[in-house]
């Protein structure tokens, strides 16, 4: 007999500055952050969720105010993430990615900016190691092809594992 893991309620700083509710369920996490009202889109959600895969460092967004080409795309980041009292606190890494729906290709961001803090001193050499690491991973696990060794099912994006949690009402209500 297989036993569902419990849900745990849990806080996300977001880079915003804002505490966000969520939940948990054994290394994957998910919260809702309301969208800064320079951001939101007039008849679009106020809310986006995010993911957090806490055993690769990948925090996974749908944007609602992404539009155009990038409609329905989601968004990548490559984060550290900080376990405190107050709840968990999201440092994100500089590397993004954008993948588009079906997963048949993407779009790595950023790696300049990496460079740059680390060149700054803002990231220690640890952190770029365990980032670059987590990229590499992260393609090799959720975007290449089963012909290139994908541990997911092809075009299986987002991640199977945040299936329980997407399916959970808002948890501002």
């Amino acid at each position: 007999m297989t036993t569902t893991p419990p849900i745990e309620d849990i806080r996300v700083l977001h880079r915003t500055g804002q505490w966000c509710p969520g939940r948990r369920i054994d290394d994957v996490a998910a919260y809702d952050v309301r969208i800064l009202p320079e951001y939101q889109v007039p008849g679009r959600p106020t809310i986006d969720r995010s993911y957090l895969l806490l055993d690769q460092g990948v925090q996974l967004t749908r944007p609602v105010a992404f539009q155009g080409p990038v409609e329905g795309w989601w968004y990548v980041d490559l984060v550290e993430v900080e376990v405190t009292e107050a709840g968990l606190v999201v440092h994100d890494l500089y590397v993004d990615f954008l993948v588009p729906p079906g997963a048949d290709r993407y779009h790595v961001l950023d790696l300049d900016e990496l460079g740059d803090a680390l060149s700054q001193g803002h990231i220690t050499a640890a952190q770029c190691s365990t980032v670059l690491s987590n990229t590499q991973r992260f393609i090799e696990r959720h975007l290449r092809a089963t012909q290139m060794g994908s541990v997911d099912p092809p075009h299986r994006f987002p991640p199977e594992c945040i299936t329980a949690l997407d399916r959970l009402p808002c948890f501002f209500e």
